[in-house]
Order: C-alpha cells, then sequence, then structure tokens
C-alpha cells in the first residue's frame, strides 16, 4: 500500500532491526509505543514525547468513541491534528477494552453489545462500525475488532474466540475497502464549538492511507495460533501483523512460548506488533523472538502509582529508605527526571501528592522502555543481542520486585 513498507536491516537470530515506514514518519524498530488512550500520554505532552525519543503512539477507539466522540475528532481533521502530534499513531480498535467490561457485554457473530463504563448507556460495536470509528480518527495503523477471552482458556473457548476474530477481521477488510472507495462523506460539523484561530469549519476528514492489522488470536494453544496465522495470511496481503491475546492472564513462560510459534508462521518481511505487553523483561524477550513494536500503559500507570523501572529492577519511590536518598532514580538514565531530581525530592513530590511527582516518574518510565528498544536495536545491529540480552535481564531480575 502507497505510504507503507517496512525493511528488516538486520538479523540476529529471531531477532531483528528494521525501519517501519507511515505516512506520518519512520519508525525505528524494535520500538515501544507510548500510549494516548484518550488522545493523551497521561501527564506528558506531544514536546516531552519528542524529546524523549518517542517515534509513534497508541491511541484507543473504545475511549473516543465514548468521549469526546470519533465525530467530533473527525471534524477536527483527525487524531493527528486533535492531540497536537505530527508522528505515527496506531489506534487499537477496543477489543480489549470490551472484553475487560465482564457483566456489561454480551458478544454474538453480529458483534459485542455493552454499556458504556462512563455512564451506563448501550453501545454496539461491530466489525464495520468499528472500521467506520477508526477511519474517522485518521491513524496511520488501525486494528481488526477481534474477540478477546482470557489468556489461560481452555482450547474450545479459544478456538471459538480466535475463528471468530478471523470472520470478523475478513468483515473489517471488506467495510473499509467500502469506505476507502468512497463511503459516506461526514455529516457532522462542530456546530456549537468556537473556530480554532486559522481554521475554517467544518475539516475534511483525514484522507492519508490507512494500514489495517490483523490480530492473531489462540490463546495459549500452539496449534491454535499456527491455524489463526496461516489464515490471516491466506485472507489478504497484510502491512503488518498483531499478535493478541497475550498478557491477559497467563504465565509468562506461556507469552514467551506462543512468541515462539509466531514467529515462525507470520511473514519475515512484515512487522509484528505485540499488543498490550510492556513490561521490560517482557519487551526483551519479546525482542529476542521477532517483536517489532510494543505498547502498554504499564509505564504511566505505574508512575502514578510510585513505581518506577530502573536497570537494577523496580523501585517504588514511596518506600522511607528512600526518603534521604540523593541519587538519581537510575544513575546511567538521561531522561529529564534523573538528570534533575533526586529519590528524596521525588518521594516528598509523591508522598505529598504533588502532580509533580506523577508527571515525573511517569516521563522516566516511558522514556526508560523508549530507551530500552532503542539499546536493543544497536544491540541487533551490532550482532551482540544475545550477550547484551543476557547481561540485561540478569542484572533487572537481580532486584526483588518492590513492594508497598
Amino acid at each position: 500500500m502507497s505510504g507503507f513498507a517496512f525493511k528488516v536491516e538486520q538479523e540476529v537470530g529471531a531477532a531483528r532491526a528494521g525501519q517501519f515506514v507511515t505516512p506520518h514518519g519512520v519508525v525505528d524498530t524494535p520500538a515501544f509505543m507510548a500510549v494516548g488512550t484518550q488522545a493523551t500520554v497521561k501527564s506528558l505532552d506531544p514536546d516531552d514525547l519528542r524529546a524523549i525519543g518517542a517515534q509513534m503512539i497508541l491511541s484507543n477507539a473504545y475511549h473516543l468513541h465514548l468521549r469526546p466522540g470519533d465525530e467530533l475528532i473527525r471534524d477536527f481533521g483527525g487524531l493527528h491534528r486533535f492531540m497536537a502530534w505530527d508522528g505515527p499513531i496506531l489506534t487499537d480498535s477496543g477489543g480489549f477494552q470490551v472484553f475487560s467490561l465482564e457483566g456489561l457485554r454480551t458478544v454474538s457473530e453480529d458483534g459485542v453489545t455493552f454499556r458504556s463504563h462512563l455512564d451506563g448507556s448501550l453501545h454496539v460495536f461491530t466489525p464495520e462500525s468499528v472500521m467506520q470509528i477508526e477511519r474517522n480518527l485518521g491513524a496511520d495503523v488501525i486494528m481488526q475488532f477481534d474477540h478477546v477471552i482470557p489468556g489461560q482458556s481452555e482450547e474450545s473457548a479459544s478456538r471459538e474466540a480466535s475463528e471468530r476474530s478471523i470472520r470478523w477481521l475478513a468483515r473489517c477488510s471488506e467495510e473499509l475497502e467500502r469506505l476507502r472507495a468512497g463511503g459516506p462523506p461526514p455529516t457532522t460539523t462542530l456546530v456549537n464549538s468556537p473556530p480554532l484561530p486559522g481554521t475554517v469549519f467544518p475539516l475534511p476528514a483525514p484522507t492519508h492511507p490507512q494500514a489495517l492489522f490483523p490480530i492473531v488470536q489462540g490463546g495459549i494453544h500452539e496449534s491454535l495460533r499456527r491455524e489463526a496465522a496461516r489464515a490471516i495470511c491466506d485472507l489478504g496481503d497484510w502491512i503488518g501483523y498483531g499478535i493478541g491475546g497475550l498478557s491477559v492472564g497467563e504465565a509468562k513462560a506461556d507469552m514467551y512460548r506462543i512468541l515462539d510459534v509466531t514467529n515462525t508462521e507470520l511473514p519475515r518481511d512484515r512487522p509484528r506488533y505485540l499488543m498490550g505487553v510492556g513490561f521490560p523483561e517482557d519487551l526483551v524477550e519479546g525482542v529476542l523472538r521477532g517483536v517489532d513494536l510494543f505498547d502498554c500503559v504499564a509505564p504511566t500507570r505505574m508512575g502514578r502509582n510510585g513505581t518506577v523501572f530502573t536497570r537494577d529492577g523496580r523501585l517504588n519511590i514511596k518506600r522511607a529508605e528512600f526518603r534521604t536518598d540523593p541519587r538519581p532514580l537510575d544513575d546511567e538514565c538521561q531522561c529529564a527526571t534523573c538528570r534533575r531530581f533526586s529519590r528524596g525530592y521525588l518521594r516528598h513530590l509523591y508522598t505529598a501528592d504533588e502532580m509533580l511527582g506523577l508527571r515525573l516518574l511517569s516521563l522516566h518510565n516511558v522514556h526508560f522502555l523508549v530507551g530500552l528498544m532503542r539499546d536493543a536495536r544497536d544491540a541487533i545491529r551490532a550482532g551482540t543481542i544475545g550477550p547484551w540480552s543476557h547481561e540485561w535481564l540478569a542484572r533487572y531480575h537481580s532486584r526483588p520486585v518492590p513492594t508497598a
């Protein structure tokens, strides 16, 4: 598809360094995508993200459909203009969010009926409606609507969800082609909203190319993952591939085993995106198994809860031992937090419930994961990813996981 390309520059075993070209820029892979669920990476603005070295971010169709509305975002010119981020964006389809609404949703072959977590209002997501939502949002990469279930589910439930996801993929693809060929024109405008300086409403819907990524499901069952990957490849020539249904309750060993399986089944010349996985050790293990893109809310969520990543493991800034500690969070980190502030000061901000503390901890965590993937790329290009990863993981696991 015009506007997209992927080039593998160096391979060492399953690990590879490459470049993913999108209409809004090039992403050096492997890469971590910061999560801006509601068109914002919590507490960080686009200038922060650029300074950190973030290349691509993720937003969520479910949340943005409910608030402020995908049609409103379309009328602002799409997500890029709405949130003032000019780099690549990926939107998740909302499958995981709907999955998490246990007791508030009903799944059928047609789609999912659910009640909003905001106000209890009734909504229906179908493969077709999700494509319309993601088209309105205008991200570069859009994910298919899929059926997500707990990672440790039995084979029969995993098969049902995986096969339904494949059928939904075919419907997503058909609807996206219809929209590309000239679906219904925009019908809403910001009638009661003051115009932004220098703009005239209504703004056109985004018109740049969008790449639909399918999602390989199948739980922790190797045969199902192989079947799903092969069926998806038979359905089309996809720009890239999502690997879903992991980090949703299964053991880490099972996740790594399934990544080994998908690595052998998916085309080597296309990017692979491991959805919702973002702990440092999992990023390193994923890179070793051929993953190119990652995302997770963990760095900002953990920052808001006082936990940070360091090269020596996780650190809980709430602990009393850090009250008089003059050191940075990580002696080797070059983020704005570590260059300027001590653990003692950051603990003070956190315990005093100062907003700056949450922001600085989140900034460090996102910087840490973005930098980790930059280091992994360098190691792949140097041919040293094996010893580098072994040394990095040994050091990271040397500190016990902190408690409150």
